[in-house]
């Protein structure tokens, strides 16, 4: 009795192990693949499975996205500059079957794959396109890796480049072109300031042409924003053609009011005619004077 207590122990202890072995959870974001004696038998969807202890093995999958970094690659692009370049790729696995027995380890192909498609593609591009046209790579990318994948039972739903390191001899040259380019649109922009400002001062000058008061009201209200300040001096300059076209008439007034110059006398050696007396018996010109007598060089000087 004793011994057959002891069997019956034995038995459902040996089937106790082999329920623990035979029973098989899989989650909800995984797929089974049963292996029976070596050969696939088909896929096992999320739940409690059972298989056959020492028979079947069960492999299960990850249909999760999967985020796998890319390291840094150094490339040379197009145009010869060398740069360092880093991405990440989001994957995930669609046919579990195929990506068991298709090939050995799904992360490490894919890594090896992304980051010679990213040397691949990026080597032909220049700088310039590489930096401005990353969303055109990163497709490039993700189409080539999807070519090459889509017989392990992996999709790519996604490739991003990361990081961009460029030499410092290129960020400075970058740096100085950015400035022009700056310079360049500043005076652009002051240009067309100034043509528009020069169009809008033809148009007041019109105005104020045919307006002339608009001269003096503008003239008014420069004086009030200066009066603002406080100054005690003020230099205010007129307006240049008014002033000289008032100098013009004053001139041509004065000009008018003034008498005719006299006529200058004609002298004697001129006319070749005697000088006519005077009735007083005077000389014959009223500027003329006597001529004076000098004493002789050796006469005594009067007492």
């Amino acid at each position: 009795m004793a011994a057959l207590i002891a069997v019956l122990v034995i038995v459902a202890v040996l089937l106790l192990i082999g329920a623990a072995m035979s029973a098989k959870i899989i989650k909800q974001y995984e797929d089974g693949v049963l292996f029976r004696l070596g050969r696939v038998v088909g896929e096992r969807n999320p739940g409690l499975r059972w298989v056959i202890p020492f028979v079947d093995v069960m492999r299960r999958v990850s249909l999760r996205i999967v985020t796998m970094p890319i390291q840094s690659q150094g490339i040379i692009t197009r145009d010869n500059v060398s740069v360092d370049v880093s991405a990440v790729a989001y994957f995930k696995v669609i046919d579990a079957v195929r990506s068991v027995i298709a090939i050995e380890n799904v992360h490490a192909a894919i890594n090896q794959i992304a980051q010679t498609t990213l040397r691949k593609v990026v080597g032909q591009h220049t700088l310039d396109e590489t930096l401005s046209e990353t969303d055109k790579i990163n497709l490039d990318i993700r189409k080539i890796l999807d070519v090459t994948t889509v017989a392990w039972g992996v999709e790519v739903t996604l490739v991003e480049l990361k990081d961009i390191q460029l030499p410092d001899s290129m960020k400075r040259a970058m740096a100085r072109q950015a400035e022009a380019e700056r310079e360049k649109r500043a005076k652009i922009i002051n240009a067309e300031g100034e043509a528009l400002a020069a169009a809008a001062l033809g148009d007041a000058s019109d105005t104020m042409m045919a307006h002339p008061l608009a001269l003096q009201l503008r003239n008014l209200q420069s004086l009030v924003e200066i009066g603002v300040d406080k100054n005690t001096t003020v230099v205010f300059p007129a307006p240049l053609m008014t002033t000289i076209a008032e100098l013009g008439s004053f001139l041509a007034r004065e000009s008018a009011a003034a008498p005719p110059p006299a006529a200058p006398l004609a002298s004697h050696g001129d006319t070749g005619e005697a000088p006519v007396p005077s009735p007083a018996g005077g000389p014959a010109d009223a500027t003329e004077r006597p001529p004076v007598t000098e004493p002789p060089a050796n006469s005594p000087l009067p007492a």
